[in-house]
């Protein structure tokens, strides 16, 4: 964001800030979901555990736009007797969760590896769990671009 020492200009600046880091949580919470469906779907009847964790993988990548969308909801409000300086660091706290559910993931699709190579069972359908695992990358890397960008227009190091 530009600076100004205009007031009027800073609210201004901030709203249209929340405002295209919700709609960018928003786009980018939808198409998540949308992948990490088809991928369950394919993984149901596949048997494929590094479809499984792509799929935990896109799961969680999705599921961290519900506490960014919460902290630009509340970095709205104003500054209180308690919070002087007003609701901005949520944003911080939910970088803090999103780090934490990326990391729960990567326990999770490890520990459905170890078991897979405990109990090895036979993969079927190899041609949809290659297309599968395409589509979950396009969509995450399509996902994380726009964040970024988003992110970085805006000022939010927790978005990009």
């Amino acid at each position: 964001m530009p600076h100004s020492h205009d007031a009027a200009d800073s609210i201004d600046d901030a709203m249209e800030a929340h405002s295209e880091g919700i709609r960018a949580l928003k786009i980018s919470l939808v198409i998540m979901l949308a992948t990490t469906v088809l991928q369950a779907v394919v993984v149901a009847f596949s048997g494929s555990v590094a479809l499984l964790a792509d799929t935990i993988h896109n799961l969680s990548d999705a599921l961290t736009a519900v506490p960014l969308w919460i902290a630009f909801v509340l970095s709205r409000r104003v500054a209180t007797r308690r919070y002087t300086y007003g609701f901005n660091r949520a944003e911080d706290l939910a970088g803090l969760f999103i780090v934490l559910m990326i990391a729960l993931s990567a326990v999770i699709a490890a520990w459905e590896a170890i078991d897979r190579m405990i109990n090895p069972r036979p993969m079927e359908n190899i041609g949809w769990v290659v297309g599968a695992g395409v589509v979950g990358f396009l969509g995450n890397e399509a996902v994380a671009v726009y964040r970024i960008r988003v992110g970085r227009k805006i000022g939010s190091a927790a978005l990009a």
